[in-house]
């Protein structure tokens, strides 16, 4: 091996180096580009974990739960979330399939949120809910759902015994909406998170 094979072995071996040593610092500077765009919805449970969900419920007994949205879409987004309530019959959202056949419940809101949330930022808040009701005739007759304080009518909503699961079980979910500047008004986002729960009449 000659002396230019030895120089140009000693260079191409401090090449290799140098970048093995500035790769960490070129990783920060560089920017790249973004390919995957979203929005991510969750509950976390009253000590801000995905364990522990309120589930056997007690009437008029208070619940702490945590909602939130992540923004990843590349903009400043406008965001309106549904609260909604359902028996096991009700039609329920859906988010997964092909878009167009991704729907919302035809159920009416009983109340929404509306939140701006700027790009790759987080919008959490604390919720606090219980459930008023009463057992009748193999039936379990809701009367109201108080969220953050705020008493919304569920106008007598009926839930029939779950014969296969020995329960009543009602579906509180909370429906994702992003408003749309061409057609100025909110869509369905394609997302929604809930908690079933059970109100059986603990003997």
């Amino acid at each position: 091996m000659n002396i230019k094979e030895y120089g140009l072995l000693y260079w191409s071996v401090v090449g290799v180096l140098a970048l093995l040593v500035a790769s960490p610092f070129l990783s920060r500077v560089l920017i790249y580009p973004r390919t995957e765009f979203f929005t991510e919805l969750w509950i976390l449970d009253a000590d801000h974990r995905a364990e522990d969900y309120p589930f056997n419920i007690t009437r008029n007994e208070n619940y702490s739960i945590y909602l939130g949205i992540s923004n990843r879409l590349g903009y400043c987004a406008y965001y309106m979330v549904q609260v909604k309530f359902r028996n096991q019959t009700q039609p329920a959202p859906t988010s997964f399939g092909p878009i167009e056949k991704r729907t919302p419940s035809s159920l009416q809101s009983l109340y929404n949120f509306t939140v701006f949330v700027a790009d790759e930022s987080v919008w959490e808040t604390p919720l606090t809910f219980s459930l008023d009701y009463h057992e009748n005739a193999s039936k379990v007759e809701m009367n109201s759902l108080v969220l953050n304080g705020l008493s919304l009518n569920l106008n007598n909503q009926v839930i029939a015994w779950n014969s296969s699961r020995n329960g009543y079980y009602g579906f509180l979910f909370f429906e994702l909406w992003l408003y749309n500047g061409t057609s100025e008004k909110f869509e369905y986002h394609d997302r929604f998170v809930g908690l079933w729960l059970n109100m059986t009449i603990q003997q």
